[in-house]
């Protein structure tokens, strides 16, 4: 009996300690933003998302998206932690005081084209002097890349004229509203070519090594939560390695997502996809390369988009990247 007792006080205490036991630690809610909508180029976000490595490390991801001039402005006063955006942008904003810093480098060529119709004969820099070029705004990545063209080329801008289009670039094009637009390499041209148009594309990458997109924090959550940093890009980095390594399946993953996207617009997004693989390779995914970051900055201090010293070493940071 006494041995009895001492069993039934054993197995109640041991209820009573399994009930005292530490919870499992909820998910940090870590949010990302965008600066645009649901696209297949987000492809390697939704697949590190959906195969559990944000959460592998403790993280609950939302991605916000929104304008893209705004959130580096978010980024460098810390009301947002992490931000998809392009190294001129970094450049640019650090100019200006905000202390935002590339973590993670995503496009490793500069995917900013200009684009004309084969028609039209128009296959060189020089042939686009006297032209009209249809941009979307006088600001952000394309602008950028356009400036960083002319100049590259030896261009005067005042030789070109320089419209604002909108969002309009196929329609401007083929309705010969315009001579040549101003584009991202995976989006319109492939647009065209799925279509049936015939172009010629001259990609600002055979001209310049200014730095692409990436993942961006700000210096203080670099230094105070470097792991939560770690955390962000490890994730980011696994999803983007499957992604080059299994394209179907990631964007089977990306068909999940953009749930408006049908058979007949999954042939064009695929087609986006693929073109999209070849900007994302490199040799150490996610790894900056001081000597393009040291352009980026002489290139847009002579362009005069900036007017002080900016230190490329601050722009960026490599140890993040396993």
């Amino acid at each position: 009996m006494r041995r009895r007792a001492l069993l039934l006080a054993l197995l109640a205490l041991l209820v009573v300690l399994a009930g005292c036991s530490p919870k499992a630690e909820e998910p940090r809610k870590v949010t990302i933003a965008m600066g645009y909508i649901p696209n297949v180029q987000f492809t390697p976000i939704y697949v590190a998302i959906e195969r559990g490595y944000f959460a592998d490390e403790g993280l609950e991801v939302t991605l916000d998206y929104g304008a893209e001039t705004d959130l580096l402005q978010e980024v460098g006063a810390n009301r947002l932690q992490f931000a998809a955006a392009s190294g001129d942008q970094v450049v640019t904003a650090r100019a200006n005081g905000l202390p935002v810093r590339y973590v993670a480098n995503w496009y490793r060529r500069f995917p900013v084209c200009v684009v004309t119709l084969a028609e039209s004969g128009i296959s060189t820099p020089e042939q686009l002097v006297g032209k009209t070029v249809g941009t979307t705004q006088m600001q952000g990545a394309s602008y950028i890349g356009w400036l960083a063209f002319l100049e590259q080329a030896g261009i005067p801008s005042d030789q070109v004229n320089l419209q604002v289009i909108g969002y309009t670039q196929v329609a401007s094009l083929v309705e010969k509203r315009v001579d040549a637009v101003i584009c991202y390499a995976m989006n319109e041209p492939i647009q065209m070519i799925n279509s049936g148009y015939e172009i010629n594309v001259m990609g600002l990458d055979h001209y310049t090594n200014l730095v692409s997109n990436g993942i961006i924090t700000n210096d203080e959550t670099i230094e105070k939560d470097p792991e939560l940093v770690h955390g962000v890009v490890r994730a980011f980095l696994r999803g983007l390695q499957d992604t080059l390594d299994d394209p179907d399946a990631a964007f089977a993953i990306t068909r999940g997502v953009i749930t408006d996207m049908n058979d007949e617009t999954a042939v064009l997004q695929r087609a986006v996809l693929d073109a999209c693989l070849d900007y994302w390779q490199n040799d150490v995914l996610g790894q900056s390369d001081a000597e393009a970051w040291a352009e980026s900055v002489t290139l847009l201090r002579g362009l005069g988009l900036i007017t002080v010293d900016v230190d490329p070493e601050a722009l960026y940071a490599n140890e993040f990247i396993e």
